[in-house]
């Protein structure tokens, strides 16, 4: 008997029973869906944070003040009064070779007015090159400029969500409003980014010039900063930058050798490497679960198949009593549950693209399937039907003929 004839009665044989083949295939079914959804939404999500993290900035490296008890209180990042802009303008100037932008950033929590309208919001009082940094672009006006830098003039850029939320209809570009009673010209108007993965919405920002909220919305004298934003020529600058950009720090605010930095250096691998640990843990988790759905599968394979083999024995018997061989006999079982796998991993590729689609399309994910997690899944699924088939055929393999045909 051929490979094709044999393969043609093990598929007669199982299209004789199609429910309990079904119900046979559906351990395999939900496992491989579960491992084509999970690895699609886990590499969607993955993508996702990479391009949430890119919109934070060009080759971002942020360094914060260090944190400072005040009394019972403990500052989080950029409480400290340790960091000025004459840091920003040091690292710029003395490591040009590996930094591209540089600004200081001053944050002041602001109450902005216009006409009967007011709103609260966070006001960043940054550079000329802070665009550049965060990939800000301009949606109508201008930034402001070094001019206006230097002499602490009051114009601002405002984001979508607060032109929506102040001015309304009206082009907000050249009109005055006032952030703590204090009176602003609106030069530009950004473009809009959207909320990102943490729900914050980004549009909701002033931004204004570092010295002007320094002096006017803080009425602070001195010139301590919350955080520098730097942006590198190269990401593989990095290791190389942080040594660097701590070095002249430290030399600058006079640390001993024994003294710890007074300041954190914080970039953009780090919070991808964080996320990417947290989504890969939960990858493997779920994953585990399928493979947990694939076992059950294989062992609902093996123990159909036995119950096959017992049902059958007298088929068994008269195919060897008209000359099929031993290994005919193992090869017809073998090719039963190796069939019943891949037509069930089949089916749960198919499951799996549609509920990664589905839930992509109600969460409003991105979903990333890879053709070789596909074809990996598919060719588990027949390696789970050789391995849980295979002992089911080995033992109908060695009947006897004559106790096959006397078996009732």
């Amino acid at each position: 008997m051929s490979i094709a004839m044999i393969f043609k009665v093990a598929v007669l044989a199982i299209f004789r029973n199609k429910t309990r083949s079904l119900l046979t295939c559906l351990g395999i079914i939900f496992g491989i869906a579960a491992v084509i959804a999970v690895l699609a939404i886990g590499k969607g999500a993955s993508a996702m944070m990479v391009a949430e993290i890119s919109q934070m900035g060009n080759n971002l490296v942020m360094v914060f003040p260090e944190r400072r008890p005040a009394g019972a209180v403990h500052q989080g990042l950029g409480g400290g009064q340790n960091m000025t802009a004459e840091d920003v303008l040091a690292i710029k100037n003395e490591l040009s070779h590996l930094i591209a932008y540089a600004s200081p950033q001053v944050n002041a929590a602001s109450q902005l007015m216009y006409q009967n309208k007011n709103w609260s919001t966070r006001v960043q009082g940054v550079s000329t090159e802070f665009p550049d940094i965060k990939n800000w672009t301009l949606r109508d006006g201008r930034f402001f400029s070094e001019q206006e830098e230097r002499r602490a003039a009051r114009v601002c850029v405002i984001g979508t969500s607060v032109a929506n939320n102040l001015f309304g209809d009206e082009d907000a570009v050249g009109k005055t409003m006032r952030i703590n009673n204090m009176a602003f010209k609106v030069v530009g108007l950004l473009n809009s980014k959207g909320a990102n993965n943490w729900g914050d919405d980004q549009d909701d920002t002033v931004m204004a010039p570092y010295t002007t909220v320094s002096r006017v919305l803080q009425g602070s004298s001195f010139k301590s900063i919350n955080m520098m934003n730097l942006s590198l020529h190269d990401m593989n600058d990095l290791d190389e930058a942080k040594r660097e950009i701590s070095a002249l720090l430290r030399q600058r605010h006079k640390l001993a050798d024994y003294q710890d930095d007074d300041f954190e250096t914080r970039d953009t691998t780090e919070i991808m490497n964080t996320i990417g640990s947290v989504t890969g843990l939960m990858t493997v988790l779920l994953t585990v679960v399928a493979a947990i759905s694939l076992l059950v599968g294989g062992i609902g394979i093996m123990n159909i198949m036995l119950v096959s083999v017992t049902e059958r024995i007298k088929e068994i018997g008269l195919r060897m009593a008209i000359g099929a061989t031993p290994f005919m006999i193992l090869a017809q079982f073998l090719l039963e549950a190796i069939v019943l796998a891949t037509v069930g991993g089949l089916l749960g590729v198919a499951l799996g693209v549609g509920v990664a689609r589905l839930i992509g399309a109600i969460k409003h994910w991105p979903i990333v399937i890879e053709v070789s997690s596909a074809l990996f899944s598919f060719g588990f699924s027949a390696f789970v039907g050789v391995f849980f088939g295979f002992y089911p055929a080995y033992r109908a393999s060695k009947l006897n003929p004559i106790d096959c045909l006397r078996y009732e």
